[in-house]
């Protein structure tokens, strides 16, 4: 402000909030008295003016939920999402777990808006999902796809925010997968770097979260680094990683840990009941493909949480659908590498696939793209399953949630199999 007389004193009750709109033309300058205030969950020092500049868009928190399996990362996604949204924000949530997926299938990442409490069994209201299909369920097969997608997604949301006020302002929630050494501690610090996380929750890994501080992430901004210690405990690898991220935040200004209080009612899942849970998403969560010429909206699935839908069986020609793989192959012959060097796979390289006999049981997404270089920047609508194959007559019978022609014909093949019981 410009000159003292321009100053405006706030008296504001506790738990109140103040609502400001910055001048396109003038800063804006802010300063606590006494007491404490907070500008999405950011405290603001107390007698210490701080300007905002002209202009300056205000968004809200970006929480990333980090940690081992079953240290409760989903569970704690879903509570602040739901707190969130009862007092009256729309968060977006990110899941970017393609083991399990909350959102959708396992295989994919997506995003979604929250605007009411979750449903303790409904799950995750999906009125707007962007989904990106990886076609596998650990991101090992393809490291660098994942990174694309990824990045990708994070983009989209970027693009979207300034058209929706209300969501950016609520801010985000994204759920991570469980591999947390190696490559799997790498692609956490790109999806801290790709979504400008703010805010990265540790579960039960104060290895992890040191490993995180040293990191640096934040530049520009404050990124806040919370330990949530869980009952289950790794203690070899918690001491590994987390000291792993601190080291590469060490050099980075602006990071704030926090230890909070660990959370019992944790349970131990092993491997043969995240393949059954696998199965049980596919059948009841592979519900929302869009109705032929209607973009915005996904619908329920196959057969629904309480088998109270039926999906359709339709037959098309092997002609009228295109079939791709993403990554594999070699990016150059060996006569056009230099002398000694080696073909490499091309991750990203799009491989067409004919429609055969192994396609059999296979779950395929339907994609957004209008051309095959489109297809991996692009989400998908959907997904269907393949139940037959006439390689004679060369038909291909699928189900899908709604009858006539997909909003889509190129198809998206990974490793995803669901044998209906």
């Amino acid at each position: 402000m410009a000159s003292s007389s321009a100053i405006r004193q706030v008296k504001l009750d506790k738990e109140c909030e103040l609502r400001v709109e910055v001048s396109e033309s003038a800063p804006l300058r802010l300063q606590v008295l006494n007491s404490t205030a907070e500008i999405f969950g950011t405290e603001i020092p107390p007698e210490i003016w701080l300007s905002f500049p002209p202009r300056l868009e205000f968004a809200g928190p970006r929480v990333i939920v980090v940690g081992p399996v079953d240290s409760g990362k989903s569970t704690l996604s879903r509570m602040l999402l739901s707190w969130s949204a009862k007092q009256g924000w729309k968060p977006t949530f990110v899941d970017l777990d393609i083991g399990q997926g909350s959102i959708t299938i396992p295989g994919c990442i997506a995003a979604t808006p929250i605007e009411m409490p979750i449903d303790p069994v409904e799950g995750i209201p999906l009125e707007m999902p962007l989904v990106h299909f990886f076609g596998q369920t650990s991101p090992s097969v393809n490291v660098e796809l994942d990174k694309v997608l990824v990045k990708e997604l994070a983009q989209t949301l970027e693009r979207q925010f300034p058209g929706n006020a209300e969501s950016q302002d609520a801010g985000m929630v994204m759920n991570t997968m469980g591999w947390i050494e190696g490559v799997g501690y790498e692609l956490i610090l790109h999806a801290i770097d790709a979504f400008n996380a703010n805010v990265v929750l540790v579960m039960g890994q104060s290895d992890l979260m040191e490993a995180i501080v040293a990191c640096g992430m934040g530049t520009g901004s404050k990124v806040y680094i919370f330990l949530v210690v869980t009952l289950v405990l790794y203690p070899k690898v918690k001491e590994k990683l987390c000291s792993m991220l601190r080291d590469v935040l060490k050099n980075k200004p602006n990071v704030d840990v926090v230890k909070l209080q660990k959370s019992g009612g944790v349970v131990s899942r092993g491997a043969k009941y995240r393949q059954r849970a696998r199965g049980y998403r596919i059948r009841l969560e592979m519900r929302r493909l869009v109705d032929a010429g209607v973009v915005s909206s996904f619908q329920e699935y196959f057969y629904g949480l309480a088998n109270d839908l039926a999906p359709y069986s339709n037959i098309s020609n092997f002609s009228d659908l295109v079939v791709y793989s993403i990554g594999g192959g070699p990016q150059a012959p060996r006569s056009a590498l230099p002398i000694g060097a080696e073909p490499a796979a091309d991750p990203l390289r799009l491989v067409r696939v004919n429609v055969n006999r192994d396609m059999l049981h296979v779950v395929l997404a339907v994609s957004f793209a209008k051309e095959p270089d489109q297809i991996v920047s692009s989400n998908v609508a959907g997904f269907i399953y393949v139940t037959d194959i006439d390689i004679q007559r060369e038909k291909i019978t699928y189900l899908a949630p709604s009858a006539g022609e997909l909003p889509g014909r190129f198809l998206i093949v990974g490793t995803l199999t669901w044998i209906e019981t």
